[in-house]
C-alpha cells in the first residue's frame, strides 16, 4: 500500500484556484507513487476562496443576491452547513468589484455583507465564520449595522447615506431595529490583519491609499470613523470606544469593528479559523506526509499565512510537511524553522515568469512528483 498523503494548498493567485492546485497535486502526487492515497483539502486563509474551501469540504453553497459595495445588485455566494455560515466580505465589498478611486474609497459600503448575514440568520444560522479579506470599503462595518435594521441619520433626521466618508455627518444611531436574531450569534472573523480602528496603524490610514483615498480623503474617513465611534457610544454600546482599539477591529475598513462592537464578535488567525472548519486535525492524522502552498511563499508567508497554518497543525499531528509554491523568497534554513521540511518552486523548474504561470498545473504535477521521490 502507498503512503498517504493530504494536499492543503491555498490558491495561486491569478493562476489556479485552491481546488485546482490539489488536483494537480494529487495527478503529481500518483505519478510519484501511483499507490498513494490521497486526500485533498484545499484552504484559504479567511480572504479570497475561503467559502470555495468550505464547499469543497462539503458545505453546501448558497446563492443570494445583495447591494454591492456602490449600491448596485451582485450575486454573492456563501456556504452553509447545519447552522454554520462561511462567508467572504469580499463577496459582496470587495475591492475586485469597483476601481480604486476617491469616489469609491468615499462612498463603497458594508450593506451587502449585513445582507447575507441576515438572509444566512433567517435561514436558521447560529453562527457565521466571516473573512475579512480584500475589502473595499472603510466604513467601519455601518453598512453591515444599516442592512441588519440599524437605524443611521444625519442632523437633520434624514438618513445617512452609504461610505465612510458619510459618517463624519452621522448625528445619531437607532439600535432598536437591530435584528433580534444576533442576540443569539456567534461570530468569528477569520483576519490576519491586527490593525485597531484609528489612528497611525487604523484602517484609513494604513488601508484607505490601497482603495484609492489620498491623504486629504484619509483623513476625511478617519474623521468619519471617529465620529462612528462616538456615536455608538452614546446609543449605548458597551466598551465602543474600547473595542476601536482592539487587535483586528481595522480589518476590512474598520467591518472588524462594525461585527465586534454589534454582533460581539471574536477575531481568530485566517488560516486556524478555516482549518478548523475543514476539519484537517482529522485528516492529517495517520497521515505519511502533507503538501501545502501558495503562490509567493514570503515574509508574509512566515507572519501566519496558509502553508505555515497547516505547517504547524500538521507538526502538531507528527507530519512532515512540503509546500510546493509558485516562487520562493525565503532560505531552506528559515522553512525549516516555521515547520516545512521542504520548498519546491515552480520557477526553479521554469524560470520565464509567463511560461511559469501558464504552464502552472502541469509544473505543480512534477514538482509533486519530485517531493515524493
Amino acid at each position: 500500500m502507498g503512503v498517504r498523503v493530504v494536499l492543503a494548498p491555498d490558491s495561486f493567485k491569478g493562476s489556479l484556484s485552491a481546488a485546482a492546485v490539489a488536483e494537480h497535486l494529487a495527478r503529481g502526487v500518483r505519478r510519484g507513487d501511483p499507490g498513494a492515497e490521497v486526500v485533498q483539502v484545499p484552504i484559504a486563509d479567511g480572504g479570497e476562496g475561503t467559502v470555495a474551501a468550505a464547499i469543497a469540504a462539503g458545505y453546501s453553497p448558497v446563492e443570494v443576491t445583495v447591494t454591492g459595495a456602490l449600491g448596485s445588485p451582485v450575486t454573492a455566494t456563501y456556504a452553509r452547513q447545519g447552522g454554520c455560515a462561511v462567508v467572504e466580505m469580499a463577496a459582496a465589498a470587495g475591492l475586485d468589484q469597483v476601481p480604486p478611486d476617491a469616489d469609491s474609497a468615499r462612498r463603497a459600503g458594508t450593506e451587502g455583507v449585513g445582507e447575507i448575514i441576515r438572509h444566512a440568520l433567517d435561514h436558521g444560522a447560529s453562527e457565521v465564520l466571516l473573512g475579512l479579506g480584500g475589502s473595499a470599503t472603510t466604513d467601519g462595518g455601518a453598512g453591515l449595522a444599516r442592512a441588519l435594521g440599524v437605524g443611521l441619520w444625519d442632523s437633520d433626521g434624514h438618513p445617512l447615506p452609504s461610505g465612510g466618508a458619510a459618517l463624519a455627518d452621522l448625528a445619531r444611531v437607532d439600535l432598536s431595529g437591530l435584528d433580534p436574531g444576533v442576540s443569539g450569534l456567534r461570530v468569528v472573523l477569520a483576519a490576519d490583519v491586527t490593525s485597531p480602528l484609528l489612528g497611525a496603524k487604523g484602517a484609513a490610514a494604513v488601508f484607505g491609499p490601497q482603495k484609492g483615498a489620498d491623504a486629504a480623503l484619509v483623513a476625511e474617513l478617519e474623521a468619519g470613523l471617529t465620529r462612528w465611534v462616538a456615536a455608538l457610544a452614546e446609543a449605548g454600546i458597551p466598551q465602543a470606544r474600547e473595542i476601536a482599539g482592539a487587535s483586528g477591529a481595522g480589518a476590512a475598513g474598520g467591518l472588524g469593528y462594525g461585527a465586534m462592537a454589534l454582533l460581539g464578535a471574536t477575531r481568530r488567525s485566517g488560516i486556524e479559523a478555516v482549518l478548523e472548519m475543514v476539519g484537517f486535525a482529522e485528516q492529517v492524522r495517520g497521515a505519511d506526509l502533507v503538501i501545502t502552498g501558495e503562490g509567493s511563499m514570503d515574509s508574509q508567508s512566515l507572519a501566519g499565512k496558509a502553508p505555515v497554518g497547516v505547517a504547524a497543525a500538521a507538526r502538531a499531528a507528527g507530519v512532515p510537511v512540503v509546500a510546493v509554491v509558485g516562487r520562493c523568497a525565503v532560505d531552506e534554513a528559515t522553512a525549516r524553522e516555521h515547520g516545512i521540511d521542504a520548498v519546491h518552486a515552480l520557477l526553479d523548474l521554469e524560470p520565464d515568469v509567463d511560461r511559469c504561470i501558464a504552464r502552472a498545473g502541469e509544473l505543480v504535477e512534477l514538482a509533486a512528483a519530485h517531493a515524493l521521490a
